[in-house]
């Protein structure tokens, strides 16, 4: 399950990326290249709201998958505390 979720992981990084990369630093972004049609067309919201939307909505499915991600992980098998406790307080024998 750990490689199946880092494969989910890695490709909504690389969605991430992709909505960073495509905003306008001064805010344009891709409502630039269509003008002031994108904002009024039969109740068409802006693109620059549904890229910060998706950058959000990409931001919250990694987190949600670090967190998801980490319940699938096993104690490894020779880190046990216990056994390691109950070998150093038991009584040594000796031999007559």
């Amino acid at each position: 399950m750990i490689p199946f979720l880092t494969v989910l992981i890695l490709i909504a990084c690389v969605i991430l990326a992709f909505f960073i990369l495509i905003q306008n630093p001064k805010g344009g972004g891709l409502s630039g290249t269509f003008g002031n049609m994108s904002s009024a067309v039969m109740g068409l919201k802006r693109t620059t709201d549904v890229m910060e939307k998706g950058t959000w909505t990409m931001i919250g499915i990694i987190s949600g998958l670090c967190i998801i991600s980490v319940m699938f992980f096993q104690k490894p098998q020779g880190m046990d505390n216990n056994k390691a406790v109950q070998q150093k307080s038991a009584p040594a024998k000796k031999g007559k």
